[in-house]
């Protein structure tokens, strides 16, 4: 009876990609399907995401993974602590979808109808953001 938002989420916080689960769904079996077609430098992500076949995916991509490691992990395996900070921007793309009252308690019946309440959402987050960019490069003449 419950979900879960999987997110690929741009430097700038926009939303590129998502995936719906059921909140049973661990996080880390769902991170080939938004790998697919990712073009990044870095991949940032919770310890939820920390298994050695996403480490792998990542090592083969050639995309630094920026995953903090579990403490059950036998060898504490390094990552960019000052990269890791900019996870920020995730999570607040999270604040901000879940700030609609329908998103954070799903009231919606059918996945669709949730997936399509988080695109509108998402068109709100993306237009400001947009609208800037059309300005600067206005401004810029290119």
């Amino acid at each position: 009876m419950n979900s879960k938002l999987h997110l690929v989420v741009d430097e700038y916080g926009i939303p590129a990609s998502g995936i719906v689960t059921s909140g049973t769904v661990a996080a880390c079996n769902q991170a080939p399907l938004l790998m697919e077609d990712l073009e990044a430098e870095a991949f940032l992500a919770d310890k939820a995401y920390d298994t050695n076949e996403l480490l792998d995916m990542l090592k083969e991509a050639d995309i630094t993974a920026v995953i903090p490691p579990v403490k059950s992990r036998k060898e504490q395996r390094a990552y960019n602590h000052e990269l890791y900070r900019a996870r920020h921007v995730i999570e607040n793309v999270f604040r901000a979808l879940k700030r609609w009252r329908g998103i954070a308690t799903r009231y919606a019946k059918l996945t669709a109808s949730f997936i399509a309440a988080i695109h509108v959402r998402c068109l709100f987050l993306y237009l400001p953001v947009h609208a800037t960019y059309e300005a600067v490069r206005a401004k810029s003449g290119l």
